[in-house]
C-alpha cells in the first residue's frame, strides 16, 4: 500500500452513491506535506516528459497542481467553471459534467496561457468519469498544445474514466485506484499497481 492508500484507507469515508469523502486531506481541507509527496510521486511519473506547464480545473485540483508545479518548476493553469470580467481576450471552452456535483459547467482557459509550444502535465483530485479530463484534454488539443501525461490523485478503478482515457492513448497515472468501496461497513479496497 502506498502512502496516498494509506491515507485513504486511514481517513478516506465511504458514502452511499460511490461517494469517497476525502475533505479532512484532500479536497477541503488540505494536507500540504501529504500534497508535497503527490507532486514529488508525479515528478517522478513524468520526469522524462519535458513538461513545461500544468493544467487543472477548478477547484480542488489547484492545490495539488501547484505543489506538483514547485518539484517540475513550471507555471499551473487552471479552467475557470465560469468567465469574470477580469478574464481579457479569446478563451478555449469546454463542456464538462461533474460526477460529485452532478451538472454541467462550461469551462474556461484564456487562450494567452495555453499555446502550441507547450507540453502539458493535467493534474486533477479524482477521476471517476472521465468528464473533466476529456474537457481539458479537449482545450489542450485545440490550443496546439501537447498532453504528454495526466496526473490523478485517486481513481474509481470501478467507474469508466479511467479506461476511456487510457484507451484514447494517454499516458494516465493515477497514485491511488479504488477498486471497490462499501458504504456500510466502510471497507476500501485498492487495485495493485
Amino acid at each position: 500500500m502506498n502512502f496516498l492508500e494509506e491515507r485513504i484507507a486511514r481517513d478516506g469515508i465511504v458514502k452511499e452513491g460511490n461517494v469517497l469523502k476525502v475533505d479532512s486531506f484532500l479536497n477541503h481541507q488540505m494536507d500540504i506535506r501529504l500534497f508535497d509527496e503527490i507532486g514529488a510521486e508525479f515528478k517522478r511519473r513524468f520526469a522524462d516528459a519535458g513538461i513545461n506547464k500544468i493544467l487543472t480545473i477548478e477547484a480542488s485540483g489547484i492545490g495539488i497542481a501547484c505543489i506538483a508545479a514547485r518539484h517540475f518548476d513550471v507555471p499551473v493553469v487552471f479552467a475557470k467553471k465560469s468567465k469574470s470580467i477580469n478574464i481579457e481576450g479569446e478563451v478555449y471552452v469546454a463542456e464538462v459534467e461533474s460526477f460529485t456535483h452532478k451538472c454541467k459547467n462550461n469551462v474556461i482557459v484564456s487562450k494567452k496561457f495555453l499555446n502550441p509550444e507547450d507540453r502539458v502535465l493535467i493534474i486533477d483530485d479524482f477521476l471517476a468519469n472521465g468528464c473533466a479530463l476529456q474537457g481539458l484534454i479537449s482545450i489542450v488539443n485545440e490550443s496546439g498544445a501537447t498532453v504528454e501525461g495526466i496526473g490523478i490523485a485517486i481513481e474509481k478503478g470501478f467507474q469508466p474514466g479511467g479506461r476511456i482515457i487510457r484507451n484514447l492513448g494517454y499516458h494516465l497515472e493515477s497514485l491511488a485506484i479504488v477498486d471497490s468501496m462499501n458504504a456500510e461497513d466502510g471497507t476500501i479496497s485498492f487495485r495493485e499497481q
